[in-house]
This record gives structure tokens, sequence and C-alpha cells, in this order.
């Protein structure tokens, strides 16, 4: 008596990263953190030219009033309606800007792998970028210039990340071309809208758009340092190639089903 066995037909596996496009977790997280720290003490090898920085501020804020570019007063007045509005743009200042970063980079990682080599060496093209001006060109941002007006925030509403600019060992806040914070901003959303497909992705341009208000608001930096981290990150962009396709999931056969025996009619008469 014979008996026929019958196949599946493999069929896709469900939609998601495949652990093999992944690049070795902790290669990736010593790059990224070995990255940041070059960045950090490149900002600091930039400390020290406090006049020039200052000579510099001036330069731009005129300028900006030679291009007619919008004040950053304007802006400023509107936060400063309330302390709760100036407190929170605080906070989104010194809060924000690092953790939006990284979580985009380990969302990419985990999520779409081969869009996240991409996305890494976007952000470290325009990261060099920036330690370049910040070495090249020290700018003091528009709250420690008393021509302009405004007041520093932080300092007066909390929280601050800054203590006073002579004696800060943290940061180099005479680094204010290009603003990193808006550069990094605008990547992750034009990163997000990439990769993603649903119809709310451009919502993700919300991020830079409250970021650019956040730092002028707060005299941290010039509406020309946002425009000047646009355009690195948009030749960053150019010299770097994005994916032109994710990898389809490879297909996975479903278990084969028992046997069945088929018996003949009549048998066994």
């Amino acid at each position: 008596m014979r008996t026929d066995e019958e196949f599946e037909e493999p069929e896709p596996a469900p939609p998601g990263p495949r652990t093999r496009d992944r690049l070795p977790l902790v290669r990736e997280l010593l790059l990224v953190a070995g990255l940041f720290l070059v960045y950090k003490l490149g900002r600091q090898l930039a400390a020290g030219h406090t006049a020039e920085a200052y000579r510099n501020s001036r330069e731009v804020w005129d300028l900006e009033r030679a291009l007619h570019l919008p004040g950053e007063g304007a802006v400023q007045s509107s936060l400063l309606h309330g302390d709760t509005l100036v407190q929170l743009a605080n906070t989104y200042y010194a809060a924000v800007h690092f953790p939006a970063t990284a979580a985009f980079l380990v969302w990419l990682y985990l999520r779409r792998p081969g869009h996240y080599i991409w996305a890494r060496r976007a952000l470290a093209a325009v990261t060099a970028a920036a330690l370049v001006l910040h070495l090249t060109y020290p700018l003091a941002p528009p709250r420690l210039l008393p021509v302009t007006g405004l007041v520093d925030t932080a300092r007066l509403y909390g929280p601050s990340v800054y203590g006073p600019p002579d004696a800060d060992q943290l940061s180099n806040q005479f680094a204010a071309m290009p603003s990193l914070h808006f550069g990094w901003a605008l990547m992750v959303a034009l990163g997000l809208i990439a990769v993603t497909r649903s119809v709310w992705r451009w919502l993700w341009l919300l991020h830079p758009l409250v970021t650019l208000l956040v730092i002028v608001g707060t005299a941290n930096h010039f509406w020309l340092d946002a425009i000047a981290a646009a355009a690195l990150l948009g030749l960053a962009l150019a010299a770097v190639r994005r994916p032109r396709h994710v990898p389809a999931p490879t297909a996975v056969p479903r278990p084969r089903r028992p046997a069945r025996r088929r018996t003949l009619v009549g048998a066994g008469r």
C-alpha cells in the first residue's frame, strides 16, 4: 500500500530585522562612545579663545541683521511669558538632545540594521565637520553677547547645564557654530522619515523645529548656527550613500505535516 507525503511551500518569515545583518554590538558601542569622547576632547581644544569668540559673535550678529533675519529676541520673548514654558524649553535643551539621538541609533540598529550604518556615518561626518568649525571659528553664544539684549534663561529659570564660562571645565561654551543640537535633531527626523512608511512620519520634523525654537529662544545659538548645521548635514548626506533597499526576509520552511495514509477502496476484502 502506497503512502503520499505532502510538503508545504516555504512561507516568508515575519517582517523584522535579521540578526546576521547587524554589526557586532560591542564594537558599535565602543565606536560610538569613542567618537563622542573624541568630539568632547576636541571641543576642549577649542577653549581659550575668548576674545576671538566674542569678536566672531558680534560679526554673526551684525551679519544676521544685514541679512534681515528675524531677531532671536522675538522667540525669547514668547518663552518668557511664563516660568513654566521657559523651564520646559531649558529642560528640552538639556535633556532631549543626546538621549533622542542615542535612541534613534539604537532603534535603527535593532529594527533597520541596513540603515543604521548610513545614519551613523552621516552623524559622524556632520559631527566631525562641526568639530573643525569649532576649532577654527570659536563663537560665543548670544546669551553672552550684551548687544543682543538676550538673557541666559537657563541661569535665571533653570535647569542649566553650564557653569560660568571662564570656569566651566566640562564643556566649551564658545563652540556655538554650528549647532549640533539642531544638526542631530534634523538627522533624527530625516532618518525616521526615510525608513518608515507611516502617513504620520512627517511629524518627526517637529523635533528639529522645536529644537530650533528652543536653542534660539534660550539664547544658546544664533539662527546662523542652525543654518550652518543644516548645510553641513546636507553635505554629509550627499557624501554618505543611503541603502537602496532593505533585503527581503529569508523564507523559512514550515514544519512537515505527518504523512497521511490513503486507504484503497475495497482493500482487505
